[in-house]
């Protein structure tokens, strides 16, 4: 094997540098896609979910979430267990809400990067 070789389970030098930042958020707290995109200063929140879509299963991938709080979609009940062992801030659903599901308070739950984002523009 040539060094210019890579083996088939090495991940694209992208898609680690998202996945490394969606371990690095703390439990009970998220971060968007976009916010994702912002930190790395390359991509965007589309980039981003097609990362988390295709490697994120080894991550805490219920931790990147979009922008307006709701549920990954096939993913709902997964992911409310781990916000609710977590406490990850949500605003219940309204009766006249579809399917009743919880969203993320994400004025609550937002993670800006903490002591990791200092010096961080």
């Amino acid at each position: 094997m040539s060094e210019e070789s890579l083996p088939t389970d090495a991940l694209p030098e992208y898609a680690e540098r998202v996945l490394e930042v969606a371990e690095s958020i703390p439990p009970g707290h998220v971060m968007t896609y976009g916010d994702v995109a912002e930190w790395l200063e390359e991509g965007g929140p589309r980039q981003v979910g097609r990362v988390m879509a295709l490697y994120g299963g080894a991550v805490a991938w219920w931790r990147v979430v979009r922008a307006d709080g709701a549920l990954l979609p096939g993913h709902e009940l997964d992911a409310l267990g781990h916000y609710r062992d977590e406490g990850t801030p949500l605003k219940e659903a309204s009766r006249a809400s579809e399917g009743h599901l919880p969203r993320i308070d994400m004025r609550r739950a937002r993670w800006d990067g903490g002591e990791r984002a200092q010096g961080h523009t």
